[in-house]
């Protein structure tokens, strides 16, 4: 039985964003067992917590960043892909900044701070994903692969194809990722760029303090006034983002990853679905469903009831900050009788109340114990992107903006597969339940 791990010591790592340029401050303090990994806006009034887990993904361009609500923490890659060689599960990472430095831009710094720091085994059992069934994505001529792996631990091979490009062209690495093989073969790869895509970058304000000496930039010859720190540094440093990546999975994944020219949104996705994997199999595993909520959990909390009951189970929730339910579209629901009988659509403002429901549920979290009822107030930027017809399933998230005493506001999603077809932020007054 392998144990989770924290480290002995807090460690300090400082310096400027790739992207931003701001000075940033970086703290690493150890964090009890079961708590993840978990990064801390400091410089901002009231400091926000960001765990490290797939649903606090925010999409940017050639890079990780987390958020929660409009705070974000960008640039997180290098720092989660030390964390992870090392096998770190419980960490806090306080952040003066909006963005983490990045010393050398590699994440050799980050490794040698924690190493340096030590690590110390807690007495509970580490998390952990072994991949049994194979998972792909694509975009393009672009792929990432998901396998099961029959020698244990983490393997990963990258196919890097620059073949039109002289200064790189393809490169192949493998590796099986331990704290030896990261120091020796991973740890030192920096970030690359193509010289026409730096030129943009700093075109639009980006990376205006960094030169060619600080990261690679590469012509037709090779790096501009900088040499290679291995011959495959550019396909080697690819892995080291596709293993911070794949940290915010929250456990350590075990099975085989194959990647050919994929990036951060690819692995982002690819990380999403194993994310969402582990914790179903985590919720068969302790309550023989997938549902945190199920239907008869739902009824005792919200006081819908047929026909207007619009969310069929719960299967996340974290905290009062975000959930995630699902609502089985049958071509039995009464509303399909007159919404068209003919081409049978949901109507749309059921779909935003199945929204506002599942927000309802993420609220009660809090109001539990409170003799509080979220009471639709009002809604924003509602819009309505696509039809949902029978047979279709409704992937139904929300995530909190505010949470007040006597007020509430969230933004909703609604999806069906990778497909977004509704989204809104909706407000909602808390009022006393016999009220209602």
């Amino acid at each position: 039985m392998k144990l989770q791990k924290t480290i002995k010591s807090e460690g300090k790592v400082q310096g400027r964003g790739l992207f931003g340029g701001e000075d940033a401050k970086v703290v690493l303090r150890p964090a009890p067992a079961d708590s993840g990994v978990v990064f801390v806006r400091t410089d901002i009034p009231e400091a926000v917590r960001i765990s490290a887990v797939a649903p606090n993904l925010a999409e940017r361009s050639r890079r990780t960043t987390i958020k929660k609500g409009s705070v974000s923490i960008e640039t997180v890659e290098h720092c989660l892909a030390a964390i992870s060689a090392m096998e770190v599960d419980n960490l806090t990472v306080e952040v003066n900044g909006s963005e983490l430095p990045a010393p050398d831009c590699s994440c050799a710094e980050y490794f040698k701070v924690l190493k340096r720091a030590g690590v110390v085994e807690q007495q509970v059992s580490r998390k952990e994903f072994v991949i049994s069934e194979p998972i792909s994505i694509s975009a393009g001529d672009a792929s990432i692969y998901a396998l099961p792996y029959s020698n244990g631990g983490l393997n990963i091979t990258y196919d890097l194809d620059y073949g039109g490009h002289t200064g790189i062209g393809r490169q192949i690495f493998s590796c099986r990722l331990t704290p030896e093989s990261f120091e020796k073969n991973l740890a030192q790869a920096r970030t690359f760029l193509l010289e026409a895509e730096a030129k943009q970058f700093q075109a639009r304000g980006m990376g205006t303090h960094v030169s060619p000496r600080d990261i690679l930039v590469i012509d037709s010859d090779g790096p501009i006034k900088n040499s290679y720190r291995f011959p495959d540094e550019c396909v080697r440093h690819k892995i080291v983002d596709l293993i911070g990546d794949l940290t915010l999975v929250g456990r350590a994944v075990r099975g085989r990853i194959v990647a050919y020219k994929s990036g951060h949104s690819l692995n982002q996705k690819l990380v999403r679905k194993l994310y969402e994997a582990a914790q179903q199999r985590e919720r068969i595993a302790k309550y023989g469903t997938d549902a945190v909520l199920n239907i008869r959990m739902i009824q005792k909390i919200l006081p819908h009831r047929y026909p207007f009951l619009l969310v069929d189970k719960i299967i996340e929730v974290e905290g009062d900050t975000r959930i995630k339910g699902i609502k089985n579209v049958s071509f039995n629901e009464q509303f399909f009788q007159g919404h068209f009988p003919g081409t049978p659509i949901m109507p749309g403002v059921l779909i935003v109340e199945a929204m506002a429901q599942v927000s309802g549920l993420l609220f009660a979290q809090r109001l539990e114990h409170t003799g509080k009822l979220a009471v639709l107030l009002s809604m924003d930027g509602v819009k309505l992107r696509k039809s949902v017809v029978p047979g279709d399933q409704l992937i139904l998230s929300a995530e909190t903006v505010r949470l007040r005493k006597r007020t509430a506001q969230c933004q909703c999603k609604a999806m069906v597969g990778e497909t977004v077809v509704a989204e809104a932020q909706i407000r909602f007054m808390l009022v006393d339940d016999e009220k209602v």
